[in-house]
């Protein structure tokens, strides 16, 4: 991304920026990351990259907190999740909270897009 320096935060296309924004986030060396969609906008190969970053970081003993919307993808990229619709419905192993009919109950008073199955 050095190639990138000089250009304004506006001329970045999403991904690019979504990659400058993590790095600012990890040059603060905190205990603990709260991220919004840190995958939004980037490609496949990039997010897997992001994945190992958010891995390490654990394996550093750091804390990461992320908004996550895509039920496919959240058990294998995180330990625990909390399960939200309007309240707090289920929170504990990512595997378990994000299982189809957890997932079913909270969101039952409205239609939600589910799309279950192996990730990649």
């Amino acid at each position: 991304m050095s190639e990138l320096k000089d250009r304004p935060i506006g001329a970045l296309s999403g991904g690019q920026q979504q990659r400058v924004f993590l790095a600012r986030a990890l040059a603060q060396d905190a205990q603990l990351y709260l991220m919004d969609e840190p995958f939004a906008g980037v490609d496949q190969p990039t997010e897997r990259t992001i994945v190992e970053v958010l891995r390490e970081l654990r394996r550093e003993g750091k804390s990461v907190i992320a908004v996550h919307h895509d039920l496919q993808t959240a058990p294998d990229y995180f330990d625990d999740a909390v399960l939200l619709n309007v309240q707090v419905f289920a929170h504990g192993p990512a595997s378990e909270v994000l299982a189809e009919d957890q997932v079913r109950h909270a969101y039952a008073a409205r239609p939600v897009r589910l799309s279950f199955g192996q990730a990649h």
